[in-house]
């Protein structure tokens, strides 16, 4: 039994028990997938059912992580067969557990205010983003926010950060940026401006002159 209720994998080599790092991005890539999703048929097509769905499942993903075992999750099991054949990269499981706890209480919220309806919607849809925004962050470049949290408000030294961000360490060579690669980012950063400064003008003109912007590409001149 005790297998069953416990978080993270106890082993000799670590101080702490510690989880793979690699299920727990999987796992967040494939929750942001879905939240996208859901939100998308908030936004473009005022469809609520999908966003209720994903809350209740991520909701119920949570609680078996935090009170149960991380392993036993059902995304969690999807994110080990997705990265089943990479070479895991272990990470403290104590930060881990408060991250996901936070998690948690953010989806509770969600479900106090859209499926109970005891909460205001627009406090909900701020706590949708930001739990969007924080799965992006985790799986796609492997910053935990909670995991940060954890040295701030418990106290505690975090071990066994993903990339080994805990650690003090010099970069190497291959981590620095020179003044010509950020001369590259502001040159890319302004064309990509200029590009979308020019496409807003013309479709605001098109729109304005009573005419869809694809029928003048089609046809050359309004059809009205």
């Amino acid at each position: 039994m005790h297998k069953i209720f416990q978080f993270g994998e106890k082993m000799e080599a670590y101080q702490v028990p510690v989880l793979n790092e690699r299920e727990a991005r999987a796992a967040a890539g494939i929750l942001f997938l879905f939240a996208m999703i859901s939100l998308s048929n908030v936004l473009l097509a005022g469809n609520f059912t999908f966003i209720k769905i994903f809350i209740i499942a991520f909701t119920v993903e949570f609680l078996i992580r935090v009170f149960v075992n991380p392993k036993y999750a059902p995304v969690m099991i999807l994110g080990r067969l997705a990265v089943s054949g990479q070479k895991p990269e272990y990470t403290g499981a104590p930060q881990k557990r408060f991250a996901w706890s936070l998690g948690l209480g953010l989806a509770l919220i969600m479900v106090a205010s859209l499926i109970l309806n005891i909460i205001p919607f627009t406090f909900s849809c701020l706590i949708c983003f930001i739990c969007v925004i924080l799965l992006f962050l985790e799986s796609a470049f492997g910053i935990c926010v909670g995991c940060k949290l954890y040295n701030l408000l418990t106290g505690n030294k975090a071990q066994l950060c993903p990339g080994g961000v805990c650690e003090a360490r010099k970069k190497e060579d291959i981590q620095k940026v020179n003044y010509w690669q950020i001369l590259v980012l502001l040159v890319f950063g302004l064309i990509m401006f200029a590009v979308s400064r020019l496409f807003i003008d013309n479709q605001t003109q098109a729109t304005l002159g009573g005419c869809p912007l694809g029928s003048q590409e089609e046809s050359g001149s309004c059809p009205f």
